[in-house]
């Protein structure tokens, strides 16, 4: 009898002893790599997203950082050593400035600006200025020094570059002394304000799903006079 509950006793241990069975053990390990998956998973997205935005703000920075040189030295543009020489004269007549020209293309921008403060009509190479789209890379000319890239290609591709100037004129007949003849289109004088509006779009080298755009009005601090009052 003793032998009995001894027995079953023994049973009941090696029982309550027993590991899993393999059912449960594979149950088991596919939940593991179900939860393993779904944490690679949100950390692959958190890393990626993370990119994203390091290479958003790296774009955004560097393209504000474009269009503010474009801007600064688009405010040259037109700048006269002697802009007196423009201003008219009862007993002279005035000149015109030579560094008025601004010549905008589909992708590119030419103007010049003068260096010395005295200085003749005669443009210089090292004067002659200007920006361009050149495959995806934004350059300046520097007079003499040729075509320079300001973007780095491994950074950003400027997939679009808009330049668009305008001019607002107004009317200076209350200047003139005379009346104007008829029909004229030289009489009254006019200035010029002018501007200079900038659209550009870039895309990251890396990623190119990355994408900003910025835009920005130039003002040219050289006014133009166009027309003259009659003699």
């Amino acid at each position: 009898m003793l032998g009995a509950v001894n027995q079953r006793a023994l049973t009941a241990q090696r029982h309550a002893c027993r590991g899993l069975s393999l059912v449960e053990l594979m149950v088991g390990l596919a939940l593991g790599l179900f939860i393993v998956a779904t944490a690679l998973f949100l950390l692959s997205e958190h890393l990626r997203e993370n990119r994203s935005l390091l290479l958003q703000a790296r774009l955004q920075q560097d393209l504000r950082t474009t269009l503010d040189l474009m801007s600064r030295h688009l405010h040259r543009a037109g700048h006269w050593g002697t802009p007196q020489a423009a201003i008219w004269q009862v007993d002279s007549a005035a000149q015109t400035n030579p560094y008025a020209a601004l010549t905008p293309g589909s992708n590119s921008v030419m103007f010049y600006a003068s260096r010395d403060a005295q200085e003749n009509q005669q443009i210089d190479s090292n004067e002659t200025l200007g920006f361009r789209l050149q495959q995806g890379v934004l350059q300046m000319r520097l007079g003499d020094g040729g075509w320079q890239s300001l973007t780095d290609p491994e950074v950003m591709q400027i997939t679009q570059l808009q330049i668009q100037p305008q001019v607002f004129e107004q009317p200076l007949a209350d200047l003139c002394h005379r009346p104007c003849p008829p029909a004229s289109n030289t009489c009254p004088p006019q200035i010029q304000v002018r501007s200079v509006q900038i659209s550009m779009q870039a895309s990251a080298t890396h990623d190119v799903q990355v994408q900003r755009s910025l835009q920005t009005q130039v003002r040219l601090r050289s006014d133009a006079v166009v027309g003259a009052c009659p003699v």
